[in-house]
């Protein structure tokens, strides 16, 4: 069966999850993390993928990202993950796959989702158990977005911007949303439209997406169609 054709498209905001295969760890120590984090700001800055959030844990990682073209996410993570694994095997002195075949995507709809898929992944620590509170966890862009952390890898999303006119008030504003957690059907769906490869936001954020791609961003019906029937020659 051929596999599902990704989907992504310039100006649109899409979340990424890359697993360790079996979810083996894919990051040792501080300086993993460190040497993955180097090759990502040299692949979005020669890809032009803008980062606004992210986290590293031990087996996988997650991006929230808007990409300038729309094949620089799917350049951007194959360049990335081969300089990683390179080192990662080296390192390690280790050969075979690390990756659990190719990363999880999904494209989202601004508006309605950019913060709650933000929360999402700078909540992954404290969902893990590593941390009770997301400034606590070093590898993730929490850090910046709710305390003025800097990072070459932080591209500011538009929405981020309108929090506040000023720093101090964006990132106040910020991190008042993290008074509650990612929970319930808000984060079922977070997981399924990353999985499947779907679109997360309304109907018509969907439609637009496939009018413009030419591919299909919502689950398909189950079974045969109404009418279907067997034909024998």
């Amino acid at each position: 069966m051929a596999r599902k054709l990704r989907v992504s498209y310039p100006g649109v905001v899409e979340h990424i999850i890359q697993r360790g295969n079996n979810r083996q760890i894919i990051f040792a120590n501080d300086e993993d993390m460190q040497a993955y984090v180097a090759w990502l700001k040299q692949y979005t800055k020669q890809y032009q993928v803008a980062i606004h959030a992210w986290v590293l844990m031990t087996n996988h990682v997650h991006l929230l990202c808007t990409p300038s073209t729309a094949t620089g996410i799917s350049t951007m993570m194959q360049s990335l993950g081969r300089m990683y694994v390179l080192y990662f095997n080296r390192r390690y002195q280790r050969t075979g796959t690390l990756w659990e075949g190719r990363f999880k995507s999904c494209l989202i709809e601004s508006e309605a989702y950019f913060m709650q898929v933000s929360r999402y992944i700078e909540l992954n620590p404290v969902r893990a158990s590593m941390v009770k509170d997301p400034a606590d966890y070093s590898w993730s862009s929490y850090q910046c977005n709710a305390l003025g952390k800097r990072s070459s890898l932080l591209s500011e999303h538009e929405l981020y911007m309108r929090l506040g006119r000023l720093p101090a008030a964006r990132q106040s504003a910020y991190r008042a949303l993290f008074a509650t957690h990612i929970e319930g059907k808000l984060l079922n769906d977070i997981r399924q439209a990353t999985h499947k490869g779907l679109a997360l936001g309304s109907e018509q954020f969907k439609q637009e997406i496939e009018t413009l791609t030419g591919l299909r961003v919502t689950e398909g019906m189950r079974g045969r169609r109404e009418g279907w029937r067997k034909h024998v020659d």
